[in-house]
């Protein structure tokens, strides 16, 4: 018996689930969403409409978000990943956002979606499900490289405050907060390079399939 292979990757931000998320999808050749960047492409546009994050012009622009928004270069930025973070505790964008993700993960043949309530709320029935982590120490590095690497000029203590502040209303907050699903296989990659937490990855997502093939 076949069935749709949709691997639901959670975690908090610069644990490394993109990282795995992308290297799982090109692995099992399946389709991968990195919903942050419909936060992210959210908080943007209605900082561009409206000139501050207000709920109801973060509810019409999530509205109307479709892929092609999702590859803007400043989508990257330190500022958008705060205004994500911002715009996330809206019910109504998170609302407006569902179909559009859960659309993806009904993709035939399966799907990998990497987020932050990807296995509790957008695919509670995915075979696979991971929470990605690691210390905000490791993960406050990994982000201040890669945005030195953008050309942002921000210290690391800069990036370390940033991280807590986003975890502390991640996961706070009422609506659909970051928290590891009871069925969620635990991933700490603080210790690991990208290739063994890739392989680690790999190995929860068999043994998965294992369980629901048995």
């Amino acid at each position: 018996m076949s069935f749709d292979l949709v691997i639901a990757v959670d975690g908090p931000a610069a644990s490394g689930k993109g990282t795995v998320a992308s290297r799982l999808a090109r692995h099992y050749g399946l389709p991968h969403l990195d919903t942050g960047l419909l936060y992210r492409a959210v908080g943007v546009g209605a900082m561009k409409q409206h000139g501050a994050i207000e709920e109801a012009t973060a509810e019409r622009v999530a509205a109307h978000i479709t892929q092609a928004h999702l590859s803007e270069q400043a989508l990257m930025t330190r500022a958008a990943g705060e205004l994500a973070s911002q715009v996330a505790v809206y019910p109504g964008v998170r609302a407006a956002l569902l179909k559009f993700q859960q659309d993806f993960a009904a993709k035939k043949g399966g799907a990998v979606l990497d987020g932050r309530d990807i296995g509790t709320v957008i695919a509670p029935h995915a075979p696979a499900k991971l929470f990605v982590t690691a210390s905000p120490e490791v993960r406050a590095e990994r982000r201040w490289k890669q945005l030195s690497g953008l050309g942002e000029g921000v210290s690391l203590e800069e990036v370390l405050a940033d991280i807590r502040k986003r975890d502390e209303r991640d996961s706070g907050r009422d609506a659909a907060p970051l928290l590891q699903g009871a069925d969620a296989a635990l991933l700490d990659t603080s210790q690991l390079t990208i290739e063994a937490a890739f392989r680690e990855a790999c190995r929860l997502v068999e043994q998965a399939r294992g369980s629901i093939k048995s």
